[in-house]
């Protein structure tokens, strides 16, 4: 499908989506399993964006809330009202009573009918459809990618996202609507989002190598953690393995070609959102953001720097790597030596070094990644229970985005300005626009043969080749040409003064003055 096409079939269909209340939600469900079946007829195969329209639907809060609890809160009539004896009402009354509640439900079955609302009971069972097929297609995207995570050959796509084009907007889908999830999947849910992010039982073997990027096994890491507290009663849900994994990653993290944002959500929802922090995983993940503010760019750094000041204000006891002596702070540990290369940050002993990192952060060339380093120093001077001035109370992804933005905005344009200058020189003066029958007249000219287009080509390059061998000649004739010019004025020059001091000697009988020969 062409992109105007397929951008026109994304607009219509989110608008689908949105407007909800005109089509009473009927079409909605239609449109949703309509995917679901595309998605498994392609077998995940699609382009993004066929998923990513899913992210305008909207849910009820309360959509996920169980039927039996609902019953629970109904009010229950008093016992003592329903032992009491209550008469029948006459024949009349009764057929009254019938004849005005039937005329009270024709009623609002036609105002239903024409404002196009939905019974509330109705409403919630549609909803419940349309969720069952979202999370349906949405975890047969994550069976798929574990499929080709665990397989031994790679497959290959056009599409963007590799073997797996879909995974992205199914792991936000699955961020946006995690407070919809099902008690039941919650373990299987973990357990899947924790193959995907490449974590293994086994730290000491080298992982296999992933068809997933870094970008995406920290987007893994983050639904996890973005599931886990939308459904505060799944507290046996052990998250101690995403961490190990966070650590990890940072240092698989490259700033052309992963995604930063990414990176700083993910330090912003396992450090930032999290609560009190285990002291010994608080001191590795601070050692290990500090080295990775110090080995990247500003904008990255700066939401490195951000996190750790966090975590060194909720773990008072951590201000001790901040010391200079040798050896670092005074806490003991179960790693007496600190080890840059272990995996599990538990095995670090980060306690035992200093963040001498902070010092070079000081001298960095970005006032904001300066100025935050000196304000992290200066809480070594602070009492346990006084925290330095903020300066700045973003989180790791504003601060992320402000620097990048700014960084972007900061380009020079008089670059890009003379480099079209330079293409237009190159250009010739005369340019002759051919007419559509020219053009497909040359195009059906073109057509060559494999190996007459190889030997074409294999002149072009001989003929730019001979190009700039002449240049460089011609660079190197030009340098001889003035050397020996430079050398032959020299020449002339000194024999212009022997000849004039043998004209003095001859004139003078051999004695002449000094002032004479000037």
């Amino acid at each position: 499908m062409e992109w105007g096409d397929r951008q026109l079939c994304f607009e219509a269909i989110r608008s689908l989506f949105r407007n909800e209340g005109k089509h009473r939600g009927e079409a909605t469900i239609e449109a949703v399993r309509l995917i679901a079946a595309h998605v498994k007829l392609h077998d995940c195969q699609l382009h993004p964006d066929s998923i990513e329209v899913c992210l305008s639907l909207k849910f009820d809060e309360d959509l996920g809330k169980d039927e039996k609890n609902e019953e629970k809160l109904k009010p229950k009539k008093n016992k003592r009202y329903q032992n009491r004896d209550v008469t029948k009402p006459s024949d009349k009354k009764k057929i009254k009573k019938e004849l005005l509640l039937k005329a009270r439900q024709e009623v609002r079955a036609d105002l239903r009918a024409v404002s196009f609302t939905l019974d509330p009971k109705e409403k919630k069972v549609m909803q419940r459809e349309t969720l069952a097929a979202l999370f349906e297609t949405y975890f047969r995207i994550l069976k798929h990618s574990m499929s080709t995570v665990n397989s031994r050959y790679k497959v290959t796509s056009v599409l963007p996202g590799g073997s797996h084009p879909l995974l992205a907007p199914c792991l936000e889908g699955l961020g946006k609507f995690s407070h919809l999830i099902d008690l039941d999947f919650m373990s299987e849910l973990i357990a899947c989002l924790k193959k995907l992010s490449g974590y293994t039982d086994h730290q000491d073997e080298i992982p296999p190598d992933s068809t997933l990027s870094v970008s995406e096994r920290l987007k893994c890491c983050i639904v996890a953690f973005k599931v886990w507290r939308s459904n505060l009663e799944a507290l046996n849900v052990d998250l101690q393995d995403f961490f190990v994994q966070l650590y990890n990653l940072i240092l698989e993290y490259r700033p052309d070609r992963d995604r930063g944002e990414v990176l700083a959500d993910a330090l912003k929802t396992l450090l930032w959102e999290g609560k009190q922090q285990d002291m010994l995983r608080a001191a590795a993940f601070i050692k290990r953001l500090a080295t990775f503010a110090l080995s990247f760019g500003s904008a990255e750094a700066i939401a490195a720097l951000i996190t750790l000041k966090h975590l060194l204000q909720k773990n008072t006891k951590c201000r001790n790597m901040l010391e200079n002596d040798a050896g670092g702070g005074s806490l003991s540990s179960l790693v007496a030596k600190y080890d840059p290369e272990a995996k599990d940050p538990y095995l670090s002993g980060a306690l035992a070094t200093v963040l001498w990192e902070l010092s070079l952060l000081q001298k960095h060339h970005d006032p904001s990644v300066s100025g935050m380093a000196s304000n992290v120093l200066s809480m070594a001077n602070l009492n346990p229970t006084q925290n330095p001035v903020q300066l700045s109370s973003a989180d790791p992804v504003e601060a992320y985005r402000d620097l990048s933005m700014g960084r972007e905005l900061s380009k020079p344009i008089t670059s890009k300005v003379s480099a079209l200058k330079c293409r237009r020189k190159r250009r010739g003066k005369e340019f002759v626009a051919l007419s559509p029958d020219a053009l497909q007249k040359a195009a059906e000219d073109c057509t060559m043969g494999e190996d007459e287009f190889r030997e074409n080509l294999r002149a072009h390059f001989v003929v730019l080749r001979g190009v700039s061998e002449n240049e460089r000649l011609r660079a190197e004739l030009s340098q001889s040409s003035f050397t020996l010019e430079t050398k032959f004025q020299v020449y002339l020059c000194a024999h212009r003064c022997c000849v004039q001091r043998n004209h003095l000697r001859c004139t003078n009988n051999g004695t002449y003055s000094f002032s004479e020969l000037l």
